[in-house]
């Protein structure tokens, strides 16, 4: 029986002297050396399959504890103590002055999380629930269980949300608990009167419409009602336990409505028309019963925390706070759409064909548009025009009318839309809302992620502004929300300079409101980055995030100009939800984020601006960011970029959402060839590089801006907070990123390095393998445009390595995890050219089989082989005929199956299996 701890020691040792192997030997390869030791050990019998499934288990349990530590050390601590001493720090302080004062402090809210169902669900959800618990001190369960994920339903992005939800809720009673403690004690005789929400949250699971086909308009409506119910029964909790007998009654017989209501909403894939009039009719006739303001209840919470003391006054006052803050549901509301979608309804409803990408169509497009609105009258929605309706932005926006009209009529509703680049876009989506009435009730939100966006996002918002429909719908509202989003911008400049490019466009929309003289109006700013560096989270800490994302010197330059300003940011499914996986992470998560609201620093009075010299400089930050762009834009536009991210990097990734990686896949001739990044969905771009070993849309370019400025960097790295919060961020993408492993991926690509192994072979049949090999990676034609491509990266990189020579590098376990992945993939391919040929069948040949596994499109290949080669013989021949039994000359494939298909399929499984072992290393998904 294999030693596996042995095993792995000498491994991880080989990979130690093979990396010092090359300070004599710069021709070498550490982790091709280690794949070719892998293998021999393989071929020789030292190891077995389930050898290489126990390594590789071995180090992602390793891998899985350090992200425990991390996690548990990335919020400040898990010990619930410190978190509630957090919170009551906080309450006095802000307690400080008069109770006016205090209240203005509180009872506005000042940053909310918001629960996305991106697809980073890269965990099953009970390794998940495993992992937050280690990270708070609980005993990992069982080994041998996979940690790879299943692709989720909306139930299950729905459920997971909802816990962490749940904990986050949990939490802000807490915080609640604390500053009206801290009230209490500083204003005996007033303290009740004031209602707490610094701190919300919202989500936008089942209401995110952008880019997916699972959601109908039933389920988004039939989840808001189970939201809805969730908090009415989380508040009747708490009224029950306080002894506030009439409020809990009220709120049961409207929480009976309500799950009276969620029953006969229609579910499936269809909605049948007598099923939807059955619900219209339950939701009309409950209506008031259910609730759809708050306003029924509040008389009955004065009654209550009037007649009620001590500790039952205290949790009725926290239990208001609760339901104040997001009305009713456990969170508010976000929807998204697409702009494209938008432009095809007004196209259809107001007659405003023609392409917005025209400039000299620009201006004509949005008169009419003003000119649309001004004639505009509201229709009426009932559910027969949502089943009646084909346009997806029109029936979303139906949608939202039905929630407001039978769900809740109080709270706003964010409804961002995707890849805006144009006011015109905003003025749509008015008029949408306008036409079904919703547009008081709806916060329109442009989402700018796109260079154009980022680059001129103040002039799209002046677009608008331009609109007297516009001033009158942000005065109406008194929001306006623009979303920031870091996969597609980071992607295509990086992650540097997108930061850098939205903090500078915060500051012009700060000023073009400044000019338009826009007053009264809270400025929402929403980032969606997730927790990966690939998305633009801050990797060292939760508080060094906030401040990444939403420096100080910012927050306050615009406060002074008197805007109110208001934070939000992205928790995405699932790993944003390990924040709030248990209890003592949920607090400490919603400590951080009420300490960073509170923020000193940041308030507009406050007596100097904190100390920042690369805010001295604007010359440098610009030409240094623009660097940095520059050279992550060459890359994108690199033929050989995208060749590597095809090749076979989408099938290392297991589905972690609903939306396919790559955007188009051809038939039966297997996943399309990648021939742009754009052609690749954001997170699963993010998540090849990291697989690949090289994050560039990280790290990419910082070499060209160092080369500028090698001793501003040194200077700036030891004075300026925010540009030590950026070049720590770099540095966590380097710790993930070795040019050996890029090396080994693109080598393992090249038909040559087959033919040099083949030159070595001893045994003809391992030969002729490599040789077949060699010629089927030379019809995919990937490795020169690659080579090229690893040029330009090595050259960035030296530049790098020149100005910062103890940059960090990748662990050794680390390089291992891939080095054993390449080994496995050899392996596959060397299987999969011993496949027998056969004539055309179903419209698949032979080399487009090859093709096929050679990009290691696996599980949909083996089934077209299954029926190909059938494992046993049809059942059909095995019938009496009546007559004496004829030869049966063919007995079916076992063969085939038993010694290439299945060990393919061992094989792939432990790829994927080592790339969920990557993705714990680096910490998150995508």
């Amino acid at each position: 029986m294999t030693d596996i701890s042995a095993l792995v020691r000498n491994l991880v040792g080989q990979m130690s002297a093979a990396r010092q192997r090359m300070r004599e030997n710069p021709f070498g390869n550490p982790v091709l050396d280690v794949a070719f030791s892998v293998s021999r050990m393989t071929d020789e019998g030292e190891l077995t399959l389930d050898d290489l499934g126990a390594l590789i288990r071995a180090l992602r349990d390793d891998a899985f504890q350090e992200r425990a530590r991390r996690l548990a050390a990335y919020v400040g601590g898990v010990a619930p103590a410190q978190s509630r001493g957090a919170m009551a720090a906080l309450g006095r302080r802000l307690t400080s002055g008069s109770i006016d004062a205090f209240r203005a402090e509180v009872e506005r809210t000042r940053f909310t999380a918001v629960f996305t169902a991106h697809p980073t669900f890269s965990l099953p959800a009970e390794i998940g629930q495993e992992l937050a618990g280690i990270a708070c001190g609980r005993a990992p369960g069982p080994s041998r269980r996979s940690h790879r994920p299943k692709r989720p339903t909306l139930l299950d992005e729905f459920e997971q949300a909802v816990e962490a939800i749940q904990a986050g809720r949990d939490a802000i009673d807490q915080l609640t608990e604390s500053l009206l403690s801290a009230a209490r004690e500083r204003f005996p005789g007033e303290w009740t009167t004031v209602v707490p929400r610094p701190v919300t949250l919202s989500s936008w699971v089942g209401y995110d419409t952008d880019g997916r086909t699972d959601i109908n308009w039933w389920d988004t409506i039939r989840l808001r009602l189970q939201m809805k119910a969730m908090q009415l029964e989380r508040i009747a909790g708490q009224a029950k336990a306080a002894g506030a007998d009439d409020l809990h009654a009220r709120l049961k017989t409207a929480l009976r409505a309500v799950d009276a209501q969620c029953a006969a909403c229609p579910t499936g894939t269809e909605a049948e028309p007598e099923v939807v009039a059955a619900f219209a009719r339950t939701l009309v006739e409950l209506k008031e019963q259910a609730l759809t303001s708050i306003a029924p209840l509040m008389p009955l919470f004065d009654a209550a925390i009037a007649s009620a003391h001590g500790d039952a006054q205290m949790a009725l006052c926290v239990a208001r706070a609760g339901l104040v803050s997001h009305g009713l549901s456990l969170a508010h509301s976000q929807f998204r759409l697409n702009a494209s979608q938008l432009h095809n309804a007004l196209r259809q409803l107001a007659d405003l064909g023609d392409d917005i990408t025209d400039a000299s169509r620009r201006r004509a497009m949005l008169a009419g548009v003003n000119a649309a609105l001004d004639k505009l009258s509201p229709a009426p929605v009932d559910f027969g025009s949502l089943l009646a309706e084909r346009a997806s932005a029109v029936r979303l926006m139906m949608t939202i009318a039905q929630i407001v009209k039978h769900v809740d009529g109080d709270q706003p509703v964010r409804f961002h839309v995707a890849e805006t680049e144009s006011g015109y876009t905003l003025l749509c989506a008015l008029w949408l809302a306008r036409r079904f009435g919703v547009d008081a009730k709806l916060e329109i939100s442009p989402l700018f992620e796109t260079a154009e966006a980022l680059e001129h996002g103040e002039r799209l918002l002046d677009e608008a502004l331009r609109s007297r429909h516009w001033r009158d719908h942000l005065k109406r509202t008194g929001v306006l929300a623009i979303e920031f989003g870091y996969s597609d911008s980071g992607r295509y400049v990086g992650q540097l300079a997108a930061s850098y490019m939205i903090e500078r466009q915060r500051l012009k929309i700060a000023e073009l409101l400044d000019r338009r003289g826009v007053t009264g109006v809270e400025v929402v700013l929403f980032d969606t980055h997730g927790e990966s560096i690939g998305r633009g989270a801050h990797p060292s800490a939760l508080a060094d995030r906030l401040k990444f994302l939403n420096p100080t010197r910012s927050r306050k330059e615009m406060a002074r100009s008197g805007l109110e300003l208001r934070e939000e940011t992205a928790f995405q499914g699932g790993d944003g939800y390990l924040l709030f996986g248990t209890e003592e992470l949920a607090l400490a998560t919603v400590a951080r984020l009420a300490e960073h609201a509170f923020d000193e620093d940041a308030r507009p009075d406050a007596q100097r601006l904190p100390p920042d010299p690369v805010y001295d400089d604007p010359d440098f930050s610009a030409d240094f960011f623009g660097a940095v762009r520059a050279a992550m834009e060459g890359l994108v536009g690199d033929q050989g970029y995208a060749a590597l991210l095809g090749a076979f990097g989408p099938a290392l990734l297991d589905p972690t959402g609903s939306r396919p990686s790559a955007r188009q896949v051809d038939g039966m001739g297997g996943p399309a060839t990648i021939r742009h990044p754009r052609e690749l969905r954001a997170i699963p771009n993010n998540a090849i590089l990291q697989q690949l070993g090289w994050c560039a849309n990280t790290i990419h370019g910082l070499g060209a801006a160092l080369n500028r400025h090698p001793q501003t960097f040194l200077e700036l790295t030891d004075r300026s907070p925010r540009f030590r919060r950026a070049i720590d961020f770099v540095a966590h993408g380097l710790r993930h990123s070795e040019l050996s492993v890029l090396r080994a991926v693109i080598a393992t690509l090249d038909p040559g390095h087959w033919l040099n192994a083949a030159e070595q072979a001893g045994d003809a049949v391992r030969r002729d393998g490599l040789v077949r090999v060699s010629a089927a990676l030379e019809k995919l034609g990937i490795a020169a445009p690659a080579f090229a491509m690893l040029r330009r990266i090595q050259t960035d990189h030296l530049a790098l390595r020149g100005v910062w020579p103890d940059c960090p590098t990748m662990a050794d376990q680390e390089l291992l995890l891939h080095a054993v992945r390449l080994a496995l993939i050899q392996r596959i391919w060397l299987l999969a050219v011993r496949i027998p040929d056969f004539s055309p069948r179903y419209g698949v040949t032979r080399d487009a089989v090859l093709n096929r596994l050679l990009r290691l499109d696996v599980s949909e290949t083996l089934e077209v082989l299954a029926e190909i080669f059938p494992a046993t013989p049809d059942a059909a021949s095995e019938r009496d005929y009546y007559e004496p039994r004829g030869v049966r000359t063919h007995s079916g494939y076992e063969r085939e199956h038993k010694q290439l298909f299945q060990p393919i399929a061992d094989l792939f499984a432990l790829v994927r299996e080592v790339s969920a072992s990557v993705t714990h290393s680096v910490g998150a998904f995508g």
